[in-house]
């Protein structure tokens, strides 16, 4: 069975390995074949952005050799995809290579879209990509006080991106001395400050606490960057000093030229991971158009579901586990304190008080994030 996956982030480089591993006689014997076509030489640490933009991370601590975190088994490229002929069973790349298969595992990942507001782009700080993060981390020594804006597009990486960056803000400014001078504003789409109810009501009272003040209902419309303001669509505004921004988020370019899905998300069946409609086309992490958080928890959980029936399929033909919608998430509450959100399609979050030893943990994972990517975690 020749297996091919897009994408060398985390879901496809977990499934991979974990493949690899569970098919090891297969792959010597020839039954299995392994190839991964990827668009980039290195693998990021993308959570560690969040860090990088609050000067608690450095640029090169985020990246690994990819053909150095997979098996030895597994046929790499640097070769990015760009057309899907699934009705013929193969892929066409950047090179001209034209690539057969039996299963094919999409796991392209998404792409902040910041265009997509007029003025957001030019106006706000992101921490999504290294540049911006960078960036990011210098407006920020550079910062001296004022109204502070965060302003949250949907759909976006990382559910609890924009709390964390809220409360790791309030600690920043505060060990900078210039708390006093600073005041946040938190806006979210709905109508509470989370997606997810019961973080929301765990989130609520730790802003009221702290004296950072909120709004909801508040869906970006458009950036004055002259008049310093976030007009939202539903007709208030936000005037700010320092604008941090979650961008919205779409998947990547490729799955919507070769129409694939809407918005680069992928039609993908909740249980087995599946591309509706078809039987051999897997669908991994931010590319799915579930309604699950895009997390590298979720990416991890179902590469592992994902796994054990692939493998199970080249050794006694069918598949024999369901993907429950597993989640976990690590929430930085602070600069050293933190909690965690743990649920599935079943069972909701629900959030403990943040403590010393969950954020410990948290930059413990940090460093241990490349034993999980090799799928040994």
């Amino acid at each position: 069975m020749k297996i091919l996956i897009i994408g060398g982030g985390m879901g496809g480089t977990i499934l991979a390995n974990n493949l690899a591993r569970r098919l090891h006689t297969e792959l010597q014997d020839g039954k299995a074949r392994i190839t991964m076509l990827s668009a980039s030489e290195r693998h990021m640490y993308q959570p560690g952005l969040l860090y990088v933009a609050l000067g608690r991370m450095m640029p090169d601590e985020l990246y690994r050799d990819q053909r150095r975190l997979l098996e030895p088994q597994i046929d790499f490229h640097v070769d990015p995809v760009e057309e899907f002929a699934l009705d013929q069973h193969q892929v066409r790349t950047k090179s001209g290579k034209t690539y057969p298969y039996d299963v094919l595992v999409i796991a392209t990942g998404s792409r902040i879209f910041p265009q997509g507001v007029p003025g957001l782009q030019e106006n706000a700080e992101f921490f999504y990509t290294e540049e911006s993060a960078l960036r990011m981390c210098k407006r920020l020594r550079e910062f001296e006080g004022g109204r502070v804006v965060i302003a949250v597009g949907v759909p976006h990486k990382c559910p609890m991106a924009p709390l964390e960056i809220t409360f790791m803000l309030y600690d920043y400014f505060k060990d900078r001395g210039i708390l006093d001078k600073t005041r946040i504003h938190y806006t979210y789409p709905i109508g509470r400050t989370h997606s997810l109810e019961n973080v929301a009501k765990w989130a609520t009272p730790e802003f009221d606490r702290l004296g950072i003040t909120y709004e909801t209902l508040f869906n970006m419309k458009e950036i004055d960057g002259r008049g310093k303001v976030v007009h939202s669509e539903e007709g208030t505004e936000a005037p700010y000093d320092l604008l941090i921004a979650i961008p919205a988020h779409k998947g990547m370019e490729v799955i919507e030229k070769n129409g694939l899905g809407k918005s680069g998300w992928i039609p993908t069946h909740r249980h087995r991971l599946n591309m509706e409609g078809r039987d051999d086309v897997f669908v991994l992490g931010d590319t799915t158009n579930l309604p699950i958080s895009k997390a590298g928890s979720t990416a991890h959980f179902e590469a592992d579901a994902l796994a054990e029936n692939l493998a199970a399929m080249v050794k006694i033909g069918s598949a024999v586990r369901d993907y429950d919608g597993k989640v976990f998430c690590f929430i930085e509450a602070g600069k050293d304190r933190a909690t965690y959100a743990m649920f599935n399609y079943q069972n909701p979050p629900n959030p403990k008080p943040p403590t010393k030893a969950v954020h410990w943990f948290k930059t413990a994972y940090n460093k241990l994030y490349w034993a999980s990517a090799r799928g040994l975690l």
